[in-house]
């Protein structure tokens, strides 16, 4: 049969629109996105058939635009369960939410809000305040901004600051993080001039001091969240880069950390990150860091220092343009206040993962052996590490207990999860599939033994 032969004996919307089993697509996604997914069925039927292939059945055409309506209506981004053990994994959305975030989050979208009201006096309100408040009783600023991620921070900062005269940085600092952002392009666009001093690897006090001038607006530091320059190098800290700019007539340090720790890394048996009370604390006018990261609250981009510099932030036009969603205030006040009340380890999701202790692990390991042993798998425990990911603690591992899947093809297994519902992200190692329960939630176990157990029967199969 010729390819043109084989195109006409497709069948026409109007006919497959007759289809019984069209009416099921019809009554749950309606008349005009029913036709709209035969339509693209058809179409690629037909490319189908140009390719060489055969013509497809009605019944087909109709299943592949059930399928078609499935993926179009599904919600997006779509839940995933975790389990490569890369805590903060950018991929995947970062951090999750606490329960109270959610909570947060659900009461502020479900109906109105004071987001901008003031209800005692019944007035405007600032649409900051409450968080402003929060943000200041946990890390001992004098005042604080929230805008929609860091890069946003750093430009803002900038924008208000710089416009037009010099920041200073080390060449050691000028990074670039995921997706391309690179800090000397935002100084570019910020319209400040970049004053580059020192080397890659090690840069001074009187780098410093001999680049600072009339036309200096600030000292810019940016942590080196993902990235670790080890062997023969050198800088000065924040309260040394705060003694310079005071002794130049109060020229500003801005400090970018990025990952946002505002509890102590080292007591769960990591290297210690940079805190963002420890940078105000040493003299940073302006501490910039992302919401999603070990914050472990939405996005967001928040900057917190002294009032004098915060209030020119605020008035900035730019401030509008980057300023965060009563959603994201909403699941950030619920963070900021786990903190407050010093429970952050016991109800944040990124802190529950990094403080779990190793024998919680090779508990839940040993249940998940047993049950997909029960189901005829081959399973094992092996020592693995989790990584903190996210841009922080670059290097920085967690001793974990993996359980390791023997299959034929690791790569299809692991392709055939992530397509399941709902997907599974795991990871390969010496040629096995394993899977890190750190990172999989509670709730999830029993969904991902389901999914593993699916995909070895259809390796099987």
């Amino acid at each position: 049969m010729t390819t043109n032969e084989k195109l006409r004996r497709l069948p026409s919307v109007d006919k497959l629109l007759a289809e019984d089993n069209t009416l099921v697509l019809i009554l749950n996604h309606g008349h005009d996105l029913a036709t709209a997914a035969l339509r693209a069925a058809l179409d690629q039927a037909r490319q189908q058939i140009r390719a060489g292939g055969d013509a497809p059945k009605p019944a087909e055409i109709v299943a592949h635009s059930a399928a078609l309506l499935s993926d179009w209506t599904s919600p997006r981004p779509r839940p995933v369960i975790n389990a490569t053990g890369v805590v903060i994994h950018t991929n995947l959305g970062r951090a999750p939410l606490s329960d109270a975030a959610l909570r947060a989050m659900q009461a502020a979208a479900g109906g109105y809000s004071d987001l901008e009201y003031d209800l005692a006096q019944g007035a405007r309100g600032q649409r900051m305040a409450a968080v402003e408040k929060l943000l200041c009783q946990v890390t001992g600023a004098e005042a604080g901004l929230v805008v929609n991620n860091n890069a946003g921070a750093i430009l803002l900062a900038l924008c208000a600051l710089a416009q037009g005269r010099e920041v200073v940085i080390s060449r050691g600092q000028l990074i670039e993080i995921g997706g391309g952002f690179r800090i000397p392009q935002v100084l570019a666009q910020s319209g400040a001039r970049l004053v580059e001093v020192g080397t890659t690897n090690r840069t001074h006090r009187r780098d410093y001091e001999s680049a600072l001038n009339e036309n200096t607006a600030a000292i810019l530091r940016a942590h080196s969240s993902n990235f670790r320059i080890i062997g023969f190098a050198t800088e000065p800290d924040i309260a040394e880069l705060a003694e310079i700019g005071a002794a130049r007539g109060g020229v500003p340090v801005i400090d970018d950390l990025g990952s946002g720790a505002l509890l102590d890394t080292a007591i769960y048996g990591l290297a210690h990150e940079p805190m963002v009370q420890e940078s105000l604390k040493a003299g940073a006018a302006m501490v910039c860091f992302s919401g999603d990261k070990l914050l472990g609250g939405p996005q967001a981009g928040i900057v917190v220092g002294r009032q004098e510099f915060i209030s020119k932030l605020k008035i900035h036009p730019l401030a509008r343009a980057l300023r965060a969603d009563k959603l994201c205030l909403a699941a950030l006040s619920a963070t900021l206040t786990h903190y407050l009340r010093g429970e952050a380890p016991q109800h944040i999701p990124v802190w529950q993962m990094l403080s779990l202790p190793l024998e919680e692990i090779e508990t839940r390991a040993k249940k998940w052996i047993r049950q997909l042993r029960q189901a005829g798998l081959q399973a094992e425990i092996i020592p693995g590490q989790s990584t903190i990911g996210g841009g922080s603690l670059p290097g920085e591992t967690l001793p974990s207990q993996l359980v390791a899947l023997a299959c034929d093809s690791p790569d299809a297994a692991a392709a055939q999860l992530r397509q399941g519902e709902p997907p599974v992200i795991a990871r390969i190692e010496a040629g096995r599939l394993v899977f890190d329960p750190r990172t999989v939630q509670p709730a999830q176990v029993k969904p991902l033994l389901a999914a593993i157990q699916q995909t070895c029967k259809k390796q099987a199969g």
